[in-house]
């Protein structure tokens, strides 16, 4: 049985290997990656909103 468990692992070791991805290198200039950053921070003045970390907008309140 242990023989058994090792060729099952091994087979699925070398189809995890062939389902892998390589990421491919950023290659954004120094500009862009800063203008991705700043546009990807929050709008400032939304620090009191309890929604600000959410991006979707909440529903409205329905009293039951």
């Amino acid at each position: 049985m242990n023989k058994r468990l090792e060729k099952r692992h091994k087979r699925q070791v070398l189809r995890a290997r062939e389902r892998v991805k390589v990421s491919q290198p950023d290659v954004r200039t120094p500009e862009q990656l800063q203008a991705a950053r700043d546009a990807s921070r929050s709008v400032t003045g939304r620090e009191h909103d309890p929604h600000a970390n959410y991006s979707t907008t909440p529903k409205a309140d329905v009293a039951s």
